[in-house]
């Protein structure tokens, strides 16, 4: 069996008082989901999130190393994938869309990520992350 990682992280901002998120709608599959990628040699965890984000959305984030939550499935026949994701707060928030890869980008209200979030391990870790960033244990 093969096996693939990932990081990425769930990217927030406070707008006018609500906590949004960061989503990209993948070219290939359509669905929406977070900013991640593939780790490269040497790289950590960390560094593959923020090196990724950047790369797939022109925003620079902070990363909060305390939120860590992976998900495991098999994106296709003997292969498994785990992603790792962390809450990064983000540092700037216009956006460009990494071309060959994402159609689209979008800030959300994290209480209406849900709707648009194509697969269920990504919803479990929005309420995970909400409950980080209200409650503070994410850095605002």
């Amino acid at each position: 069996m093969r096996h693939e990682k990932s990081c990425g992280a769930i990217v927030y901002r406070k707008y006018h008082g609500n906590i949004e998120i960061l989503l990209i709608r993948h070219i290939n599959s359509g669905h929406w989901s977070f900013p991640k990628g593939h780790i490269e040699a040497g790289e950590t965890e960390i560094e593959t999130a923020v090196r990724e984000i950047k790369e797939e959305t022109s925003i620079d984030v902070m990363i909060d190393p305390t939120f860590r939550e992976t998900v495991s499935y098999s994106p296709k026949r003997d292969t498994q994938k785990i992603v790792v994701y962390f809450i990064g707060r983000a540092k700037n928030y216009n956006f460009t869309p990494q071309e060959d890869e994402i159609s689209e980008i979008r800030w959300v209200d994290i209480g209406y990520a849900s709707r648009i979030l194509t697969y269920e391990n990504d919803k479990n870790i929005v309420i995970k992350a909400k409950n980080a960033i209200k409650n503070g244990s994410a850095f605002c």
